[in-house]
């Protein structure tokens, strides 16, 4: 499999966690999460509502995605669920990778 194909088929894989990763709204939800004030007990919608300045259903639909690509989690409590990172790295190690592999092209390709 040549360099190329192999990029294509990392970036495939990693286009979800990407587009994840990409919003703002989503980048300030993991940052809020991150803090290490909270990292052990997690986030409210409500506490995160005020760090985005969204509305609940909003908030929720973030979560959503962030849950779906493992980088988000919740556990419940009576009737309040509070999210938190998960310790899952796999998606985070895959773009590492493809990274590295980008980087390694670039620089293979400088030296032609």
């Amino acid at each position: 499999m040549s360099n190329l194909t192999k990029l294509k088929h990392e970036f495939t894989n990693s286009s979800d966690f990407l587009v994840a990763l990409g919003d703002q709204k989503r980048q300030a939800i993991i940052i809020a999460l991150l803090d290490q004030k909270v990292v052990h007990r997690g986030l409210q919608v409500t506490d995160l509502m005020g760090v985005t300045a969204l509305s609940r259903p909003a908030v929720s639909h973030h979560l959503k995605i962030l849950r779906e690509v493992k980088l988000v989690d919740y556990r419940r409590e009576g009737t309040k669920n509070f999210y938190y990172l998960t310790h899952q790295t796999k998606q985070i190690d895959q773009l590492k990778i493809l990274l590295d592999h980008v980087m390694e092209t670039m620089k293979c390709n400088q030296q032609l």
